[in-house]
């Protein structure tokens, strides 16, 4: 057959096996026979060797039953918890609260315990040196001194006081 043969031959829906055997041999009259009749494509393949073993009644049993293996399978394996996008970022809002809130109890509990001013002090260099003793300054006043008082925290302690001015002499 040939494709003029074919082409007049051609009717959907046909089992004719000459005009099969040329579709399964010509690409240009299966263009033209797919474009009248989708179908022809799957006529065409032959469907005599492509019927499994016990017939299609067998086969769609077999479909199904290993279908329902595995929705069996599906539903015993242990379920993984998934979360929501909801409940994912409750829990991120609950920890950077817990967190933000930590943070700021720590923050003011640390800055309640010291509650004596903080000493500055300045090491221009280390040197040691033999002193004198010299006298307890009683009473100092002066519009230029900055006069330092550190607490002392029982009746026994010594009551520390720092005299910072220029004007005052070096060795007192």
């Amino acid at each position: 057959m040939n494709c003029v043969e074919f082409q007049s031959a051609f009717a959907p829906d046909t089992e004719d096996a000459t005009i099969l055997e040329h579709v399964r041999s010509c690409d240009a009259c299966l263009d033209f026979a797919a474009r009248v009749d989708a179908d022809i494509m799957f006529r065409a393949i032959g469907g005599a060797d492509l019927i499994p073993p016990g017939g299609v009644d067998a086969f769609v049993q077999d479909v199904m039953a290993v279908v329902h293996l595995r929705k069996t399978e599906d539903d015993l394996a242990p379920r993984r918890a998934t979360m929501s996008w909801t409940r994912r970022l409750a829990v991120a809002a609950t920890l950077i609260a817990g967190i933000t809130g930590g943070t700021l109890v720590y923050e003011r509990d640390r800055n309640a315990v010291s509650s004596a001013p903080p000493l500055i002090t300045h090491h221009s260099s280390l040197v040691t040196q033999n002193l004198v003793t010299k006298p307890v300054v009683a009473t100092y006043s002066s519009k230029n001194a900055t006069i330092v008082e550190v607490p002392a925290e029982s009746g026994n302690d010594p009551q520390v006081v720092m005299i910072v001015d220029e004007n005052l002499p070096a060795d007192l």
